[in-house]
């Protein structure tokens, strides 16, 4: 199993069905879900939220692991 690429970044806009563009601290845009642990702990994100994302080999969509 390989290391997935982690980044930091900040929400820019809430999407429906947990969805999420967020802005990484390069200047990307990209989309990302929430994670299954923030999601069974009902943790809430707003915008301009410091978040971690894993991102996915394309870079274009990542999944929301960490809020900071």
């Amino acid at each position: 199993m390989s290391q997935k690429e982690k980044q930091d970044g900040v929400i820019e806009e809430t999407l429906p069905n947990t969805n999420f563009r967020v802005r990484l601290n390069d200047g990307r845009l990209v989309l990302a879900y929430l994670s299954g642990k923030m999601r069974l702990y009902f943790i809430r994100l707003s915008l301009g939220d410091s978040v971690v994302v894993e991102l996915s080999p394309d870079g274009n969509r990542g999944r929301i692991v960490l809020r900071k």
